[in-house]
Formats: structure tokens, C-alpha cells, sequence
């Protein structure tokens, strides 16, 4: 049985590789994250003899080139929550010296004590943590698109206020919106009421038949009939023109990252064994799931509902003590 215990850090890992009856075989030492290095590291763990595990903390993202490295080499790799290599006591001191070569030493014996129960890290994880990160990258454009969306509805409030609500067509694969459409070609007030209502209803039709988007002589009349009682802050110029349609492009492109990443999340997912479960949960659609799957993980590793609430750290906590039974304990939130 041979160990490999890594502590992983950005740029370098260190490495330990431990047997049984605390026989270091290779003592702690730095690996740098070049090709040469690693593939040094590899030719010597495969020059072992016995049956060989690595195991190291799934620590944020650094983890990741190393397992993937090592097992697409041929070598069994296990990542496992650094909260269980932390709760992990290799000896009995109560000193507990908090340093890289210490925790590669401590890994690597936490290797050897949970042998059989390590779990290979395998080609399903990287589509997880590819799916992870691009729920967050998900996130991160939604915000934009939040963020963009009330930025050209502040403009239009100074140039055409309430533009934003004459559609509620929903949003295209693409991304692009019909109201949004709509201020572009339409980004001031005067583009409207500056025809007669014949002239605007004419190039409204040839706008939706141009766009794709549905046409209704009444709607082109309603729009008509509001602008004239609406009163524009800013001047009907270039400068205005020129800052909502920037305005615009800006939504588009944050709208249409968020499309592209709604459906690659959905295929990515697809390609998981539990996605036909997640997915047959109540109130569960093409976006809720994946980015169910990118948060939890394999759901498939719960034995039961209880497991996957404890998981999500909103289970009641016990406390009790001798004759001492709380009643009221917060939750885990671990």
C-alpha cells in the first residue's frame, strides 16, 4: 500500500508518499506545476510496487490541474472536503503544526487509515466542476444583465419613459427582447410622435416583419397614443442616440452569455447519471437543474431525504449531555 498524500497550493503541490508502519517512502517535498515536474512525479509513483492512492484536499479550483494530471495518467487519484482532513488526527499531540509538509504527511496518513473508502475521482467530476463553474459564471452574467437592463431603463426615462413596457413577449433564444428591439430603433419619443400615425404604423409593420415579431395595427396605435403625452428629458441628437444604443448592445451581449450558458449548462448536464432524477423533481426545469447539480454535486450519493437537507446545513443540531436534552438547537449550517 502506497500513499501519495499532496497539499495543494496555487503554482506547486507538496508531496508525500507514506506505508504502513509510518514508513516514509518519499518525504515531504515541493512539486511545481510545470509538465516536466509533473511527469517526474508520475514516473515515480508508477515505479512503486503494491497498489497506489493519491489523495489531496478539493481545495477552490487548485486541486484540479494536479487530480486531473495524475489520473489521466493511469494512477488512482481521491479528492476529499479539507473539513475531513482538518478533523482527521494522524497522532496523539495536541500541538497541531499548520504547515504544508505537515498537512501532505497527514493526508497521506488519512490515505492509509481510509483505504477502502476513498472514491476515484473520474471523468463525471470534471463535467461537475466544469458544470459548477459555469453556474457561477451563470450568476455573474445574470447580474450584469440586472444590472444593464436597469441602466437602460433609466436612459429611455429620459428619453422615452415607459418604452420598457409596451411588450412582454418573452426573451429569445438568443436573448434579445422585443421592447429592447424596439428602443433601439425607436430610442426617443420623437421617433414616434415625429410621424403621423399612418407613417408610424407603416415602418412599425415593416419593423416586426424585418424582426420577426408579430404586428398589430391596434398595438402601433396604443404606442402612438401614449407618446404623444410623453415628455422627453434629453434632446433628439446623436449624443442621445449614441448612449442607448451603447446602452443596448451592452444588455444584448450580457443577455445573449447568459442564453449560450443556460443551454451549454443544460447539455453538460445531460451527460450526468443523476440528471434524469433532479429533473424529475417537482417545481425542477432546464435551469433550475443543472444548477442544482452544479451546487450539489452527485445526488445520487445520498441515502435519503435527511442526508441532502444535513447536506444543505438547514438540519436541526443536537446538544445533549448526561441528563441535559436541549429542546431548541439551531441549525448545523454546515
Amino acid at each position: 500500500m502506497n500513499a501519495v498524500g499532496i497539499d495543494v497550493s496555487k503554482g506547486k503541490s507538496t508531496v508525500t508518499i507514506r506505508r504502513p508502519g509510518d514508513e516514509v517512502i518519499l518525504p515531504p517535498c515541493d512539486i511545481r506545476h510545470t509538465r516536466s515536474a509533473i511527469d517526474a512525479l508520475i514516473s515515480e509513483i508508477k515505479s512503486l510496487n503494491g497498489e497506489t492512492k493519491v489523495c489531496m484536499e478539493c481545495t477552490g479550483r487548485y486541486y484540479e490541474p494536479m487530480a486531473t494530471w495524475l489520473t489521466d495518467a493511469g494512477i488512482f487519484v481521491s479528492t476529499v472536503n479539507p473539513i475531513l482532513i482538518k478533523a482527521y488526527s494522524d497522532d496523539d499531540s495536541l500541538r497541531a503544526p499548520k504547515t504544508d509538509k505537515a498537512d501532505s504527511k497527514k493526508i497521506a496518513k488519512y490515505t492509509l487509515d481510509r483505504w477502502a473508502k476513498l472514491k476515484q475521482y473520474g471523468r463525471m467530476d470534471e463535467i461537475r466542476n466544469q458544470l459548477k463553474t459555469m453556474n457561477r459564471q451563470f450568476g455573474f452574467y445574470m447580474d450584469q444583465k440586472t444590472s444593464m437592463k436597469n441602466n437602460l431603463i433609466a436612459l429611455l426615462d429620459q428619453t422615452f419613459p415607459g418604452a420598457n413596457d409596451f411588450f412582454d413577449s418573452p426573451a429569445r433564444s438568443d436573448g434579445s427582447q422585443k421592447w429592447v428591439d424596439f428602443v433601439y430603433t425607436y430610442w426617443h419619443v420623437d421617433c414616434v410622435t415625429g410621424k403621423t400615425l399612418d407613417a408610424f404604423t407603416d415602418h412599425y409593420h415593416k419593423w416586426c416583419s424585418r424582426k420577426g415579431y408579430n404586428f398589430s395595427s391596434a398595438k402601433a396605435k396604443a404606442i402612438y397614443d401614449v407618446s404623444k403625452e410623453l415628455i422627453a428629458v434629453f434632446p433628439k441628437d446623436d449624443v442621445t442616440k449614441m448612449i442607448v444604443h451603447q446602452a443596448v448592445h451592452l444588455l444584448n451581449a450580457a443577455s445573449k452569455n447568459v442564453e449560450m450558458l443556460r443551454a451549454k449548462m443544460d447539455e453538460s448536464a445531460s451527460k450526468l447519471p443523476e440528471y434524469p432524477i433532479v429533473m424529475n423533481m417537482n417545481g425542477v426545469g432546464s435551469t433550475l437543474g443543472p444548477q442544482l447539480m452544479a451546487e450539489i454535486g452527485d445526488v445520487m450519493r445520498f441515502e435519503k431525504r435527511g442526508s441532502l437537507t444535513a447536506f444543505a446545513g438547514v438540519d436541526p443540531g443536537k446538544n445533549e449531555s448526561g441528563q441535559y436534552v436541549q429542546k431548541s438547537v439551531r441549525t448545523s449550517k454546515k
